[in-house]
């Protein structure tokens, strides 16, 4: 029993203390539509894997195979926009995780909000949100509009370049962050 405390409390201590004060909220644990929406945009649809692809082959809305043809997959080939989706909405259950575990329960967000931070999320991964600037700034009290205005650009680069279409998802996930919203997703969800 004494292994057991010991080896959680060491886990604990290499999350840190952000995922401790966080654990307590209860964020929502879906995205609303308009948030749904724009990762669909961006994400494009993919209805069957390409067999030339090299590495992972992602299908559907932004969904990355396990496997090389996909076969870790739930659905049938070639996917239809609702299977698509229903796979989306699984892949966005530990990003929505992720954000709860990392943001303290102080931070107040909307719907808008949370579905801006779960694109990004989704699109840059959980290891890379949880160390991020945004997540540490949201976490210190700082205004979230501002947060998100000045942080989100910030992530429109992969290998150092910047990538058009990451800097109009940005853009899209700032412009959906600031729109006001009376439903409330984190810490306590009104909305699922």
């Amino acid at each position: 029993m004494h292994f057991i405390s010991a080896t959680l409390f060491s886990v604990l201590a290499i999350l840190g203390t952000t995922a401790i004060s966080g654990a307590s909220a209860a964020g929502c644990s879906s995205i609303n539509r308009e948030a749904t929406d724009l990762i669909k945009s961006f994400g494009g649809f993919v209805a069957s894997p390409n067999p030339k692809s090299t590495g992972q082959p992602v299908i559907g809305y932004g969904h990355t195979c396990k496997q090389k043809r996909c076969s870790d997959v739930p659905y049938r080939f070639p996917l239809t926009t609702t299977s698509a989706a229903e796979l989306l909405q699984k892949d966005l259950q530990p990003i929505t995780s992720c954000l709860n575990s990392n943001i303290n329960s102080d931070v107040e967000l909307n719907d808008n909000q949370w579905g801006a931070l779960a694109s990004w999320t989704f699109s840059v991964g959980c290891g890379s949100a949880r160390t991020s600037a945004l997540v540490k700034r949201l976490n210190n009290g700082d205004d979230p509009n501002e947060v998100a205005k000045q942080e989100l650009p910030k992530w429109n680069k992969s290998g150092g370049n910047e990538i058009a279409g990451l800097t109009r998802r940005r853009e899209a996930e700032v412009k959906l962050f600031q729109m006001s919203s009376p439903n409330t997703a984190f810490p306590d969800c009104s909305t699922d």
